[in-house]
């Protein structure tokens, strides 16, 4: 694409719109001395030069030591990952319309939708989603759409869900005539509070669905089976919102209980994603073959040409470009195709076996840190110690401080979930398996002593 320079009156009137008196007001939060003078380069200077100049600012962000999760991880990519998704057919490709000249693309689709499918359980998955948030807002909806029987635009939403989630899922479905129940976490556990489920059966009120996280946003692991079987017996379906990551050693949605959870959804980003500074990341949903005909987005299927030789076609596209408005499930167009790449090299590299190493390093470096932490008396764990690879700890001083105070020395030391919990400083750390027993060791007498370095500033 060229290069169209605006005209001084053009940039005023496009600021006047926006709100800012100037372009440098847009970047704004970018620290000074991050920033680069342009003044600094001088005229004439080869390609090269400014190329050095800049890396040598990039330098100056740092890469720091990572233990923050909440949705999005820090995993090891190997190389091979972004140097095939990154090739001209793949990187340059955006949606299969034309099934005879994106035969590659739907083929690698479908690989993606059968991985997703025999990673969850399920019986179908579609070819993607935006991301995990907006793939639970879906899933809501398509439940309401599917469960005719409850009669209800009723979701229970427990509180262990990602409030980022539920936020994104209220904007979604709130015009939509559907009502999110704030289900309660019970205090010791971190986890659903099946007496408050019980309580709503005593005022007789009927929901379409329950969503069931699995690892939940506080690193607890639900009790699936008994919530899935409670909610079926209620008339009501189950969305599973799981990590896939987590699923190479938990039970798999489809398995959750006697008639397994009825949708599956998640944000796909640990399997080969980078953190990127928060996208694109991509959305996966999988369901049973009873809901096939409300799964938004599109399906790719695998079939004979004339000459009986196989090939791949869009066999399900469920928006309302391609049907009947009163008919489509979703506007929703992506496919995600890069991201959908990525991860699916990432799952064919690894298989099945090298995705339960990487799940079963996290496990266990999650546990090294644990029992680090739990030999300083001024820890609390106060949900237990049964994680995948987050967990929630309670610290003797204010989280805010803390993680000021830890990113001096270059450590993102985790969430503070002040805005999540109530009446105490809990800090939500995650662990995976990039890090190694020195990262471990070092993060853990950090911790100590930034907690010392604060409370002694509080005695002065």
């Amino acid at each position: 694409m060229p290069y169209i320079p605006h005209t001084d009156a053009e940039v005023q009137q496009m600021l006047q719109l926006i709100g800012v008196e100037s372009i440098d007001q847009l970047f704004d939060e970018i620290p000074l001395q991050l920033r680069t003078d342009i003044d600094n380069i001088a005229v004439g200077q080869s390609e090269m030069q400014v190329q050095r100049k800049i890396a040598e600012k990039a330098l100056l962000d740092g890469t720091p030591l990572c233990f923050a999760g909440g949705g999005a991880y820090e995993h090891h990519i190997p190389a091979a990952i972004w140097e095939i998704a990154s090739r001209g057919e793949f990187y340059s490709a955006y949606t299969p319309y034309q099934a005879e000249a994106s035969q590659g693309t739907l083929q690698l689709i479908y690989e993606f939708q059968s991985m997703i499918a025999s990673l969850t359980a399920m019986d179908v998955a579609n070819a993607s989603l935006y991301d995990g948030a907006s793939g639970l807002a879906e899933a809501i909806l398509m439940a309401v759409r599917a469960n005719r029987k409850a009669k209800s635009k009723c979701i229970l939403m427990p509180q262990s869900v990602s409030p980022i989630y539920r936020q994104v899922v209220q904007t979604i479905v709130k015009n939509q005539g559907l009502t999110l129940e704030l289900i309660r976490i019970e205090q010791t556990s971190g986890t659903i509070d099946q007496q408050h489920l019980r309580s709503l059966l005593e005022s007789k009120q009927q929901f379409a669905a329950l969503v069931i996280p699995q690892p939940n946003y506080f690193g607890s692991l639900e009790e699936v089976h008994q919530l899935t079987d409670w909610a079926h017996a209620q008339g009501a379906l189950v969305i599973a919102q799981v990590n896939p990551l987590a699923l190479a050693i938990l039970e798999a949605p489809g398995n959750w209980g006697e008639q397994g959870a009825d949708i599956a959804v998640g944000e796909a980003q640990p399997l080969g994603i980078p953190l990127s500074s928060g996208g694109p990341y991509i959305g996966f949903m999988a369901c049973k073959q009873k809901l096939v005909r409300q799964l938004p987005g599109r399906i790719v299927g695998r079939t004979l040409d004339l000459d009986g030789k196989p090939g791949f076609t869009l066999t399900l596209q469920a928006r309302e470009q391609h049907i009947r408005r009163s008919k489509a499930t979703s506007n929703i167009c992506t496919n995600q195709g890069l991201m959908a790449t990525a991860v699916t090299l990432y799952l064919a590299f690894l298989g099945s076996d090298g995705l339960q190493k990487v799940a079963v390093a996290c496990v266990a470096n999650t546990q090294t840190l644990i029992a680090l932490l739990a030999a300083e008396a001024e820890f609390r764990f106060p949900f237990g110690q049964g994680v995948f690879h987050e967990f929630v700890v309670e610290l003797p001083v204010d989280v805010e401080q803390l993680l000021t105070e830890l990113a001096q020395d270059d450590i993102v030391a985790g969430i503070n979930l002040s805005a999540s919990l109530e009446g105490s400083q809990y800090l939500l750390i995650c662990v995976t398996e990039t890090k190694t027993d020195d990262d471990l060791h070092f993060f853990a007498q950090s911790l100590v002593k930034a907690c010392n370095t604060i409370k002694q500033g509080m005695t002065l």
